[in-house]
């Protein structure tokens, strides 16, 4: 761990994109740590100076230190057990502590058009979520105190319609999503990126959105 105790801890962290920005971003106003299970990508997060835990978060053992922050950024979809994740995460936050959740919208609308040519229905995720049944997941442990869905990405739907549910590799994901920022930093691209923002703020108001986000506080115990 890091000399001082961290305050923002990322199960499942991968390379620490998150942690990464957010010590960019903010490099004197958080103390932060990851934990995962894989090798290369931890090594990456480590090699970018990001403080990792390695092993099974429920099973570490963190010694009775206790946390600001616990974010679950795409996490919780790939678990065979995410009560089990958010449980501890409960156990170990401190008394007014926050915890994050991002998960993939089962109610968004590229779900509603897609079903299961949409390419994030496949054999990795293993859980999906609606706002009313991640709510229910949750409810033991915390309070929610913010829940909205957020991005959204016609090229995936445009994509996927028309290969009719062919697999994509992470590699192509991965592609697509560095694509797509470049486009919205394009500034011809100014009227396109208007009405995208548009649309999105309108799927995301009615819960239509790709991911649905919880803002979680832990319930005093």
């Amino acid at each position: 761990m890091t000399a001082k105790e961290p305050d923002i801890i990322s199960p499942a962290c991968a390379s620490g994109g998150f942690l990464f920005q957010l010590k960019q971003r903010f490099p004197n106003d958080y103390q932060i740590a990851g934990t995962d299970v894989s090798g290369p990508p931890l090594d990456y997060a480590e090699s970018r100076g990001i403080p990792v835990v390695w092993g099974n978060f429920l099973e570490h053992d963190f010694g009775g230190e206790k946390f600001d922050a616990i974010t679950f950024w795409a996490v919780l979809e790939h678990l065979s057990e995410p009560k089990r994740f958010l449980e501890k995460a409960a156990s170990l936050l401190k008394e007014q502590g926050h915890c994050f959740v991002l998960v993939p919208n089962r109610s968004s609308l590229a779900v509603r058009l897609l079903g299961g040519r949409y390419r994030y229905i496949y054999a990795q995720h293993l859980n999906y979520f609606t706002e009313k049944t991640l709510r229910r997941m949750v409810e033991d442990y915390f309070t929610v105190l913010e829940a909205r869905t957020t991005h959204f990405n016609p090229i995936v739907i445009w994509q996927d319609w028309r290969s009719g549910g062919r697999e994509v590799s992470n590699q192509e994901r991965g592609e697509l999503l560095r694509r797509t920022t470049t486009y919205k930093q394009k500034a011809w691209l100014r009227p396109v990126k208007f009405g995208y923002k548009l649309a999105e703020a309108v799927l995301s108001a009615v819960g239509l959105a790709d991911n649905l986000l919880l803002v979680l506080k832990r319930i005093r115990l």
